[in-house]
């Protein structure tokens, strides 16, 4: 039965004892605190977070459209530089709008396409360029790490402050055994012989 002597010895400050301080209860509270706040707060944090970036995703397929786009310039196949993990390129396309003005702007395509050349590009509801939204099982992935992230980001700041709280209490523990000693610590001084 080791499990019930480990919980006797996790729960000691909760139970009756004479030489249980006032700073031992205060501790069980803010470590009970600090466990409810983790557990309840980052789940809520989590599914927050999860549901708003969901929403900007689903906001930004339901306004962001693909449009033809026409190539002014040839794209050139280079070597991919330094650091790059992608075969694309920036280069100038041109575009019509849903309101029939045509629009110029910057855009990353494929290398290795010749101006004059169709490609997709993406345009918010303004007829500007804007990256392509992601697809359902992107943002799903994405909400769930954001989630994720805001639960343990909420945790790492209630265990941080719970760490303080009790660092601050162990310092009020050692001044408090530093000033009884003050006071008994001469009396033990001599020796009997």
């Amino acid at each position: 039965m080791p499990s019930g002597k480990y919980a006797r010895k996790w729960l000691w400050r909760w139970r009756s004892n004479p030489l249980r301080r006032h700073d031992d209860i205060v501790e069980s509270w803010i470590v009970l605190a600090a466990w409810v706040a983790f557990a309840v707060g980052g789940a809520v944090a989590g599914l927050v977070t999860a549901h708003a970036a969901d929403e900007v995703f689903a906001q930004q397929r339901a306004e962001r459209q693909p449009v033809r786009a026409v190539l002014l310039e040839t794209v050139p196949r280079t070597a991919p530089a330094i650091g790059m993990t992608t075969d694309r390129r920036p280069t100038t396309v041109r575009w019509t709008t849903p309101g029939g003005s045509t629009r110029t702007g910057r855009t990353l395509v494929d290398a290795g396409l010749r101006a004059g050349s169709e490609v997709t590009v993406w345009q918010d509801g303004h007829g500007r360029l804007a990256p392509a939204p992601p697809d359902p099982t992107e943002a799903a992935i994405e909400s769930g790490f954001l989630g994720a992230t805001a639960a343990a980001a909420l945790g790492g700041l209630v265990f941080g402050g719970g760490a303080v709280a009790r660092r601050l209490l162990d310092r009020r523990r050692i001044d408090a055994w530093d000033r009884q000693w003050a006071l008994v610590g001469p009396r033990w001084g001599h020796q009997t012989s």
